[in-house]
């Protein structure tokens, strides 16, 4: 993934963070709510915007000083966004647990993806 991709990957994830933000707290309310789910929303949502942030950061680094982990690091951030906060949404949704063991899968990758971002500053 080189700047622009990341650039443009991590400005649309945070795009859709508040949309998705938004839109739970007012139109999916009432069924996150009857799920007992709102916490699971905003739990996808807000690790979501995280790494937004950090696809933008890691975006404007690659541009500076590109290098291959820091193009790995963007990508397991941009892969942990679609399992982690991808199966939070899923669940809270539909109240089913059947992907919830895809949700820690998720939660490595942005480990991982922060783990190559350490070792790209170190490198550097």
């Amino acid at each position: 993934m080189n700047d622009r991709q990341a650039l443009l990957t991590g400005a649309l994830l945070g795009l859709l963070s508040v949309a998705l933000g938004a839109f739970g707290a007012h139109a999916l309310k009432p069924l996150l709510t009857e799920y007992g789910r709102t916490d699971t929303f905003e739990l996808a949502v807000r690790y979501q915007f995280f790494h937004a942030l950090a696809m933008l950061l890691g975006g404007l680094l690659y541009r500076q000083s590109p290098s291959v982990q820091i193009k790995r690091a963007n990508l397991l951030w941009l892969l942990g966004v679609f399992l982690f906060s991808g199966s939070l949404y899923f669940l809270a949704l539909t109240n089913s647990t059947s992907m919830v063991m895809i949700t820690p899968v998720g939660g490595v990758l942005m480990i991982a993806g922060w783990v190559f971002l350490v070792t790209a500053i170190i490198k550097k």
